[in-house]
């Protein structure tokens, strides 16, 4: 990797942008000229094979588009990144310069693939960017980054684009923040780059979706761009013109995981030493009440009472629901602790139930 590709890969945040398909030279180079002269764009992004749902649709202009985003990059200055999904398609794009390779979402969720890519790839110095799979399974998304760091890759990123759910939603693919959180946690020092594109699958959420990823401290975004989005061949929909595009960026606010005061250090580290004791506190107590549900179970196998008893249930959760809105506390986080908690205090007791008397 050349040192302009490793400054612009470094870069925080990282701007991906670029048709959701490369369509025509001209679409191209001029997607490109106009992403450039927003100085806010980091890498041109176009799609050359894209894997359908379906076939008979639009499915890439193929290995000839390369060349497009060759020129691009020549007159531009803009790095170049495509989606591979075969050992093939990796040949492509490194005889035709592509500087970053992403591999995709449909393609995440098949290890044979992932693989077929990771062996074209070893011996290469190449940043690639790994989409999480398209069904919410974070060890197909960390699987897939195993498999290229066994190759030898070393500068390796993850963008979440959401995930499928059945059902209509208000998202194209449900965001379920907490697994790219979780994945985050896993990998701490790799870039997770957001596309809010694919996520929202409309222009109206993007700046919404986005502002998340960032509040939630993401390296980047990967946003799609054409230069006449209401005749796009492919996702029409949620595709923005690179000036609405610098318009949005110029919206979002920018945060810091970290900031150098030690104004906001010492408050900070006071406030989350006051967390660390209310959370002691709540375990000592969760750890009382799995004492007092163990008698309960104790009673109920002496007695030959079951340990499901649905009323009973019932009444404490309509209880906690009351006193937990009260307290300012959301219905539905209230619901997923008392299940856990509930479901906890049933594992206990069912291990005492068939505990010798």
């Amino acid at each position: 990797m050349n040192d302009n590709i490793k400054e612009v890969w470094n870069k925080r945040p990282l701007i991906i942008s670029g048709p959701c398909s490369a369509e025509t030279e001209e679409q191209v180079l001029e997607t490109a000229r106009r992403l450039a002269a927003t100085g806010k764009v980091n890498m041109l992004r176009a799609g050359i094979w894209k894997p359908r749902t379906k076939p008979g649709l639009f499915e890439g202009i193929g290995t000839k588009g390369l060349p497009w985003l060759l020129k691009a990059k020549q007159e531009t200055g803009l790095p170049t990144t495509v989606e591979v999904a075969t050992a093939k398609h990796v040949q492509d794009a490194l005889q035709f310069d592509v500087d970053v390779l992403w591999i995709g979402a449909r393609t995440t969720v098949n290890p044979f693939s992932v693989q077929e890519v990771a062996d074209a790839l070893k011996g290469v110095d190449i940043p690639v960017l790994i989409k999480n799979p398209i069904n919410p399974d974070l060890e197909l998304w960390s699987g897939a980054i195993e498999r290229l760091q066994k190759a030898g890759l070393k500068d390796i990123g993850m963008i979440h684009r959401g995930f499928s759910s059945y059902g209509n939603t208000q998202f194209r693919n449900a965001p379920m923040w907490h697994l790219p959180i979780e994945m985050k946690r896993r990998f701490p020092e790799m870039l997770l780059v957001c596309d809010p594109s694919h996520i929202c699958g409309n222009r109206t959420m993007l700046q919404d979706v986005s502002q998340k990823s960032i509040d939630l401290d993401f390296g980047g975004l990967m946003i799609e761009s054409h230069i006449d989005p209401d005749n796009a061949w492919s996702d029409a929909k949620q595709q923005i013109t690179p000036e609405r595009l610098s318009e949005m960026l110029g919206d979002l606010v920018w945060r810091e995981e970290n900031i150098s005061t030690q104004e906001f250090i010492t408050a900070l580290a006071t406030l989350r030493e006051q967390i660390n004791h209310i959370d002691d506190e709540l375990l000592t107590l969760i750890g009382q009440r799995m004492k007092i549900a163990d008698k309960i179970g104790q009673y109920k196998r002496d007695n030959n009472v079951t340990i499901l008893q649905t009323n009973r249930w019932n009444e404490i959760l309509d209880r906690a629901v009351a006193k937990g809105e009260a307290l300012g506390l959301s219905k539905e986080f209230i619901i997923r602790y008392f299940d856990a908690v509930h479901l906890e205090s049933i594992s206990h007791q069912n291990k005492i139930m068939y505990d010798q008397k």
